[in-house]
């Protein structure tokens, strides 16, 4: 009997699972990728940097409003998980949330990042900075279009032409010089009162004969 026709060619079962778990692992990481990506790209950086590893941490810690050297903060013991509620917590706020996503974000961070990317949260600012949030106006949410937009210097209430200067009010030519009241030919020279021949120099009052 040859000993070699007991060994099996086919994997056996906790290969089998370490497969299965390795895939969905896989799975999970590709998804969160696309929606690290998408969220990127919503707060306006780019989307590579989901795949660059300690980058889109750093890129992370840009979005939120923290500042770049909390990036080492991330690799010390303890310190790192303190930090990283603190970020997901800021994240939760920068789109729009409140502090009860971030701990969604906290505690299922997978879902919270699907409903951050793939919603219709918007990125309204780097929150954690007080600063940058007063140069970029407040965001999408503090400094929207229709409070700064063309409804304040109406041209009709302004500049409206029958209140103002309206030709028919100020510039009224029977009014102001009308030439019948002002220098009307029959009221000022009336040839028969002033100098008619038969009342001043009338042959017919000096006669010729003595």
């Amino acid at each position: 009997m040859d000993p070699y026709d007991s060994v099996y060619t086919t994997p056996s079962a906790p290969t089998g699972v370490i497969v299965t778990f390795a895939l969905i692992g896989a799975a999970i990481a590709l998804v969160g990728i696309i929606a690290m990506w998408k969220l990127f790209t919503k707060a306006g950086q780019p989307g590579w940097a989901a795949i660059v590893p300690f980058y889109n941490y750093y890129v992370m810690l840009k979005i939120v409003g923290r500042p770049g050297w909390w990036l080492v903060l991330a690799f010390v013991p303890f310190v790192n998980i303190i930090i990283g509620i603190i970020v997901l917590i800021d994240l939760a706020k920068a789109f729009g949330k409140g502090t009860g996503f971030g701990v969604l974000l906290i505690f299922f961070s997978f879902i919270g990042l699907l409903v951050l990317a793939f919603g219709d949260a918007r990125y309204v600012g780097p929150v954690a900075d007080p600063q940058a949030m007063a140069n970029r106006g407040g965001g999408y949410g503090g400094g929207g279009y229709p409070q700064q937009g063309y409804q304040q210097p109406g041209y009709p209430q302004q500049q409206g032409y029958p209140q103002q200067g309206g030709y028919p009010q100020q510039q009224g030519y029977p009014q102001q010089g009308g030439y019948p009241q002002q220098g009307g030919y029959p009221q000022q020279q009336q040839y028969p009162p002033q100098g008619g021949n038969p009342q001043q120099g009338g042959y017919p009052q000096q006669p010729y004969g003595g």
